[in-house]
C-alpha cells in the first residue's frame, strides 16, 4: 500500500505530538498538585478581554484543531481512504460500533441520573496519543492497520463534531447564526468561482468564528465548516487546502494541542478520587473507553465484512482490529472537550477528567500490550 507524503507527514507529527501530550500532562498534573499549584491554577485563568486563558485556548485556539481535523476529513474523502466507498465503509462501520456502544454503555450507567448528559465522553478517539502508541511499536505495524487506525480517528472525530454542535450547544441566537450561515455560503460561492487566496478565506473564517461564539453553537465548529469552504481543487501541493494542512500540522501538533493538554489537565486531586473512580459517571467513562470502544469497533467491522459491504485487509487479523479498537480508546483530548461542554459542576468536571485519564490509559496499555504480542516482528512500508 502506498501512503501519501501529506498522511506520512501527518502521522509523524501525530506520533510526536502524541509524546509532548504526554509529557504536559504529567507535568500539568504534578504542577496542580505542588507547592506551586495556586500560581499554576490563577496563571490559566488569568483575564484576557473579560474572558480567563483557558477561555481563549479552548474555544479559540481549539478551533484551529479542528480546521485541521476539517482539512483531513476533507482529503480523506476526496482522495483518501474514504474516496473508494467499499475501502471506506470499514473504518467508518468500525467508528459507527465506537461511537454508539460506548455512548450506550454510560448511558445505561446514568439514564435520569445528573451525569447522563456525559453520554458525548467516551464516544472521543484523541488521534495524537492512540497514533503515538501505534508508533512506539515500528515497522511491525502494516501500513494497512495505521491507514484504518487513522481513518476511523478522523471520523471518529467527525461523530464528535456533530454530537457537540447538536447536543452540547444551547442559547441559539439566530441573528448570529444567520450572519455565519451567510458567511459560509459566501465562502462556498467563492471556492465555486475558484477564489484561491487562502487570505479571503481565513478573514471570513474569522468573522464566522466570531458570529459562531455568539450564535449559541460552539465556536470550535466553524473551524470544521471553515475546512469545507476552502478550495480542495485537484489536491495537489498546489492546491489552497493542501497547503493550509501541510502548514498547521506542526503548531497544532507541537502548541496549540500541548497548551490544551496542560491548561485543561491541571487538575488538583482530592482526596476522595479513587472512591469518585465508582461513580455511575466515572464507571461509564471508563467502561465506555476500555470496553466499549473496542467491542464496538470489532463487532460493527466484523459486521460490515460478514454482510459483504466492505473487505478486512489480508495484513489486519481480529486481534490487530482489536489491538486498534482499544488505542481507539484513548479519549483524551477530544473527550476532556466534550466534558468540558457536558457538565458545569467543577467538581463532577475534575472526577469526569480522571476517569478519561485512567479510562485512555487502561486502553492504551491493553492496545499497545495486545498488538505487541501479535504482531509480526515486522511489516515493510511501502
Amino acid at each position: 500500500m502506498r501512503i501519501s507524503t501529506l498522511f506520512t507527514d501527518f502521522f509523524n507529527s501525530e506520533k510526536a505530538g502524541g509524546f509532548i501530550l504526554i509529557v504536559c500532562t504529567l507535568v500539568s498534573i504534578l504542577l496542580a498538585n505542588s507547592m506551586w499549584s495556586q500560581t499554576y491554577l490563577h496563571f490559566w485563568h488569568l483575564d484576557l478581554s473579560g474572558k480567563p486563558l483557558e477561555y481563549w485556548i479552548n474555544d479559540g485556539l481549539m478551533t484551529i484543531f479542528f480546521l485541521l481535523i476539517g482539512l483531513e476529513i476533507e482529503r480523506e474523502v476526496y482522495v483518501g481512504e474514504l474516496s473508494d466507498i467499499r475501502n471506506a465503509l470499514l473504518p467508518v462501520s468500525a467508528a459507527l460500533g465506537g461511537m454508539l456502544v460506548p455512548a450506550l454503555i454510560h448511558f445505561g450507567f446514568n439514564h435520569g441520573a445528573p451525569f447522563q448528559n456525559g453520554f458525548g465522553i467516551p464516544m472521543a478517539t484523541d488521534i495524537a496519543f492512540s497514533l503515538g502508541i501505534l508508533s512506539l511499536l515500528g515497522n511491525r505495524v502494516p501500513a494497512s492497520l495505521k491507514v484504518f487506525l487513522t481513518a476511523l480517528a478522523i471520523i471518529d472525530d467527525l461523530g464528535a463534531i456533530l454530537i457537540i454542535a447538536i447536543f452540547y450547544s444551547s442559547g441559539i441566537s439566530w441573528v448570529y447564526l444567520g450572519i455565519a450561515a451567510f458567511l459560509f455560503a459566501l465562502m462556498l460561492l467563492l471556492n465555486r468561482m475558484k477564489v484561491y487566496r487562502i487570505g479571503i478565506y481565513l478573514i471570513l473564517g474569522t468573522g464566522m468564528w466570531y458570529c459562531m461564539l455568539h450564535s449559541g453553537i460552539h465556536a470550535t465548529i466553524s473551524g470544521v465548516l471553515l475546512a469545507f469552504a476552502i478550495p480542495f481543487g485537484h489536491g495537489g501541493e498546489n492546491s489552497p487546502s493542501f497547503r493550509l494542512q501541510h502548514l498547521l500540522h506542526k503548531p497544532v501538533a507541537f502548541a496549540i494541542i500541548p497548551l490544551f493538554a496542560l491548561a485543561n489537565t491541571c487538575i488538583v486531586i482530592p482526596a476522595d478520587w479513587a472512591a469518585s473512580l465508582w461513580s455511575s459517571n466515572s464507571a461509564g467513562i471508563i467502561l465506555g473507553l476500555v470496553l466499549g470502544k473496542p467491542l464496538g469497533i470489532v463487532l460493527f467491522s466484523l459486521l460490515a465484512v460478514r454482510v459483504g459491504i466492505c473487505n478486512l485487509p489480508d495484513d489486519i487479523h481480529k486481534s490487530s482490529l482489536a489491538g486498534a479498537g482499544f488505542l481507539a480508546g484513548i479519549g483524551f483530548t477530544m473527550s476532556i472537550f466534550i466534558t468540558l461542554l457536558a457538565f458545569e459542576d467543577q467538581q463532577t468536571i475534575v472526577f469526569s477528567k480522571i476517569a478519561v485519564l485512567a479510562g485512555s490509559l487502561i486502553a492504551g496499555l491493553l492496545g499497545f500490550v495486545l498488538l505487541k504480542m501479535r504482531l509480526p516482528e515486522s511489516n515493510e512500508i511501502t
